[in-house]
């Protein structure tokens, strides 16, 4: 089987599977399990795939076919200029958060304080952190993660980038706030909001996700309410906090933000133009 037969192979039956972007994930599966270059690859379209490699690219693609997120098949994943460990316990960057980073990163590279604190909660894969570190390279942050699975990856994607000024705590940030040293000029969440009847409902790819990283509980505030009732008085004046969103709960979380004290309270839109990070200043 050639290359390009081997391409088609794969498109015809992730199409036929349901796979959302069937000639995407084929190309993926192409470059980075059979060792071809997406810039090259019709140079080396006539060329037989050596058995042992089409073998693992067809098993590959079954498990894409199953409904596994292509970033656990693969192992790794790009969230702005950092290639992130990823599998299962921990859920996947996308792309819609890195505008929270960019958020947050404007605002303390504003900031007169030399080494900006940042607190980075429900801290994951460590995307969110490590992404303003690269944004902003005086930053120093201390990443909160709950779950030990998801900590595994927390601890590799940190100590894989060691220009990053990340300190990892495992907590809960619902309960431990105060076991927690330190105040911050910035503060950023990317919590469980998906409502707990939602979740059943959700594509395949994302049923194979953590639950404790998506379920936000009857009506998807629980975070929410955790971060303004016990973090909010952990900002310095002029702090801010920032939190990624569900596209319908702006009003909702900006309503909680201006109720714990916070001013400025703003709704930013992902490039979809859905509401996607709410942010709020805590005023002298």
């Amino acid at each position: 089987m050639t290359y390009r037969e081997l391409y088609r192979q794969l498109m015809a039956g992730m199409k036929e599977a349901g796979v959302p972007d069937a000639r995407f994930d084929a190309s993926c599966l192409l470059e980075d399990i059979g060792g071809l270059p997406f810039a090259q690859r019709t140079r080396y379209w006539g060329e037989y795939v050596p058995e042992p490699i089409r073998f693992e690219v067809e098993r590959a693609a079954a498990q894409r076919m199953a409904g596994r997120p292509l970033q656990y098949i693969l192992g790794s994943w790009d969230f702005l200029a950092l290639t992130l460990r990823v599998g299962e316990g921990v859920l996947i960057p996308r792309p819609e958060t890195e505008l929270l980073c960019e958020i947050g990163a404007a605002f303390i590279r504003n900031s007169s304080r030399p080494h900006p604190q940042v607190f980075d909660l429900c801290a994951g894969s460590g995307c969110v952190g490590l992404g303003i570190c690269t944004l902003v390279k005086e930053a120093q942050v201390t990443a909160v993660e709950l779950s030990e699975a998801a900590c595994y990856y927390l601890r590799y994607n940190v100590a894989n980038h060691p220009d990053c000024n990340v300190d990892i705590v495992q907590a809960d940030i619902l309960t431990d706030s105060l076991s927690i040293p330190g105040m911050a000029e910035l503060i950023v969440c990317n919590p469980p909001y998906i409502r707990t009847a939602d979740l059943d409902g959700l594509q395949a790819e994302v049923q194979h996700e953590p639950r404790i990283a998506l379920d936000g509980d009857e009506d998807g505030l629980k975070f929410y309410r955790g971060l303004t009732k016990h973090w909010v008085k952990r900002l310095v004046d002029g702090g801010m906090m920032a939190v990624e969103i569900g596209e319908d709960q702006g009003d909702d979380v900006s309503r909680l933000f201006v109720e714990a004290g916070l001013s400025d309270v703003r709704v930013y839109k992902d490039a979809s133009g859905l509401d996607r990070v709410v942010t709020g200043i805590l005023c002298p």
